[in-house]
């Protein structure tokens, strides 16, 4: 009886700050955004080089990957030219086709909206403008990395925010480009912006359902660096994020889960995760996040806090990290941790309870 009443108190605390009544912004329910890229019934119906082209929707990365090496370079570009959007976001497609598709993607984008995503030198990987719009960037030469990072956003981040100025260390961009250089040669990183996320601290941010939908994505997204001849990456997943890192930890292509101001991975710990990466957790003193409830009940909560050492995470310093969106920020015990697991060098380094110095 005691048991419930606690989780009866712990429910209704829950539900008020979800619903603002402790203090955070409610947040506007969101539609996630699914299926394949925009562009794919004339991808479809396309017949130029004489046979099927492999399904955005259906076909396997490996499949995308096998059936661009038997194309002649010409034909690899023909299909950039007359399907822009469909190569640049298709898995398993090379990399550099995708840069080039995403170029001319962007170049016939409408509005002002993307005019910084089409800056010359910019390495856009991936780019839907549908809704908020969806899109990762590669900071580093992704062919030629000993080491790859991908770092997944929380709540508030789509394409049109992508390059914000303000809480920069807290953008997906801002997090990636700090990330690699701090990390240094041989090292490339991805900022993963590619899902739906929530809007605001409200009931979409409570739940999983844009998470769900997100952890697909992403699932898919690392298949294609590795169908591509990548290695496989350490995924470096805020807030929100957390949430879409912990449902697709049981088939994500990687070799780290780094979960940092999280509100709980839908896992009641480590083992619960089904993964073979290290999995590693860190949050600041100073981080609201400290505040949510580590419960899950009724839909509502993402459960066990990853720093809780009964999780069973590697505990990462973050001690003299400001807030929720500072763990990236430069000369902080995090960052200089990240870099320590983007390097691949954490067991020589001993990246625990502060000794990445």
């Amino acid at each position: 009886m005691r048991r419930y009443a606690r989780t009866v108190v712990t429910l209704a605390l829950a539900t008020s700050v979800v619903t603002g009544t402790a203090g955070w912004v409610s947040g506007d329910a969101q539609q996630a955004l699914t299926g394949p890229p925009p562009g794919t019934t004339s991808w479809r119906a396309d017949r130029s080089l004489g046979e099927e082209l492999p399904d955005p929707e259906r076909s396997a990365p490996a499949e995308v990957a096998a059936f661009f090496a038997d194309l002649t370079a010409q034909e690899r570009q023909l299909l950039a030219i007359r399907h822009p959007s469909v190569v640049g976001n298709l898995d398993g497609a090379p990399l550099e086709l995708r840069y080039r598709a995403n170029t001319l993607a962007l170049a016939a984008a409408d509005g002002p909206r993307y005019r910084s995503l089409a800056a010359p030198g910019r390495q856009i990987l991936a780019f839907d403008p549908r809704g908020r719009g969806q899109v990762a960037e590669v900071f580093g030469d992704l062919r030629a990395a000993r080491r790859v990072s991908v770092v997944v956003p929380g709540s508030d981040n789509d394409a049109g925010t992508f390059d914000r100025k303000v809480a920069a260390h807290g953008a997906p961009r801002g997090m990636a480009r700090t990330l690699h250089t701090a990390a240094g040669p041989g090292t490339a990183v991805i900022a993963w912006a590619g899902y739906t996320t929530p809007v605001g601290v409200g009931i979409d941010a409570a739940t999983g359902r844009l998470a769900e939908a997100g952890a697909g994505r992403l699932e898919r997204f690392t298949e294609g660096l590795t169908a591509d001849g990548l290695p496989e990456p350490a995924v470096f997943c805020h807030s929100y994020g957390s949430v879409v890192c912990g449902l697709a930890a049981h088939r994500l292509s990687a070799t780290d889960v780094v979960v940092l101001g999280s509100p709980g991975m839908r896992a009641d710990d480590v083992d619960a995760l089904r993964t073979r990466a290290r999995v590693w957790a860190a949050k600041a003193p100073t981080d609201w996040i400290d505040d949510v409830p580590s419960v899950r009940f009724a839909g509502l909560g993402h459960g066990a806090d990853p720093t809780d050492p009964a999780f069973g995470a590697r505990r990462i310093p973050a001690e003299d990290a400001q807030g929720h969106a500072g763990y990236f920020a430069p000369g902080t015990d995090s960052l200089r941790s990240f870099a320590v697991i983007a390097r691949g060098t954490a067991a020589v380094e001993g990246v625990m309870e502060g000794a990445a110095r």
